[in-house]
């Protein structure tokens, strides 16, 4: 493999009692890194590794504690949690590991909502929508004067937050009267039962429901083509303004410990494949072998500095200088 020689076999000779590698986050990019987890528990059986799915916010409180030795993202570690890992003394890698497209989901049978502008999305989702906007039709005349149903991630869901940030223009500003959950399985099943329902979360979900939901194409700017979510175009970066970048956040401290600095190499070796696996968007070989390179040199903090960006691409990031 391209990366610096990963220590898979850790403990095959050893008597050792079971060690464990604790991570939570992002229920998004829970499927990546419990196929990674899985590999390597393959190879080093005495490791147990945990991975919980909180929410990119609920992941980063129990993170920047001191609770975790790593915690999945579906966006950038915020100012606010950089100060509070800061006074805990916790210091961390930021990795990114994958691409996702957000998708808009919707029963099969809506034919109206095939395609969606970004302007539509945010006066369907904005705060001032709320209690408001309870019919389709007042969204878009031409729509039916039909009720609508919302659901969504909750408060604690990166997903929620890189929405929100792309589509009404500021993190966490959403409507509160719909239907929130944690869990994407719960989010697939409501919108499935109902033909007035919309929803959103990440790609690989819909992959996995496609014959039980229907995607919505996004139009991103007036005069602009309507585009599905797919690994071409979140590539081609014409799916826009939902596609984002995924990361695992890595304590330092905890990663001078033998079983999780191998574990970090082997993911960053296995996201790829574990990305593919689970229907996921990989980076290009080239962000991979840049982000093994900041990682082999423990170059720490955010390549944001704690606000939050759409759009930006991997290249862009793995080349800042990173703020803490």
């Amino acid at each position: 493999m391209f990366l610096f020689a990963a220590v898979t076999n850790l403990y095959a000779n050893q008597a050792h009692a079971q060690s464990v590698i604790k991570i939570d986050g992002s229920s998004t990019v829970f499927p990546i890194t419990e196929a990674v987890a899985d590999g390597f528990h393959e190879k080093n059986p005495s490791v147990k590794v945990t991975v919980g799915i909180a929410g990119t916010g609920g992941g980063f409180k129990k993170f920047c504690k001191g609770e975790t030795d790593i915690s999945d993202a579906s966006r950038p570690i915020l100012k606010k949690e950089m100060a509070e890992c800061a006074k805990n003394g916790i210091s961390y890698m930021e990795l990114p590991v994958a691409f996702d497209a957000i998708t808009v989901v919707i029963h099969p049978k809506n034919k109206f909502l095939s395609k969606v502008t970004v302007e539509e999305l945010k006066k369907i989702w904005e705060p001032a929508a709320e209690g408001v906007v309870k019919t389709w039709n007042q969204v878009n005349p031409a729509w039916p004067k039909e009720p609508i149903k919302l659901f969504g991630p909750g408060k604690e869901s990166g997903t929620f937050d890189y929405f929100t940030e792309a589509i009404v223009g500021k993190a966490k500003a959403s409507r509160a009267d719909y239907t929130a959950s944690e869990d994407d399985n719960v989010i697939v099943q409501a919108v499935a039962r109902d033909p007035n329902a919309m929803g959103y979360f990440g790609f690989a979900y819909f992959q996995e429901n496609s014959k039980k939901l229907k995607a919505a194409a996004i139009i991103a700017k007036e005069g602009k083509p309507a585009v599905l979510p797919s690994i071409k175009t979140v590539v081609d970066a014409s799916y826009q303004p939902l596609a984002r970048p995924l990361f695992i956040y890595v304590n330092s401290k905890a990663d001078e410990r033998p079983e999780v600095h191998a574990f970090v190499d082997y993911y960053l070796n296995a996201a790829e494949a574990a990305s593919k696996q689970v229907k996921y968007i990989p980076l290009s070989m080239k962000d991979y072998r840049h982000t093994a390179v900041n990682y082999k040199v423990k170059k720490t903090g955010t390549a944001f500095g704690g606000e939050p960006e759409v759009g930006v691409t991997i290249e862009e990031l793995l080349k800042r200088e990173p703020k803490n």
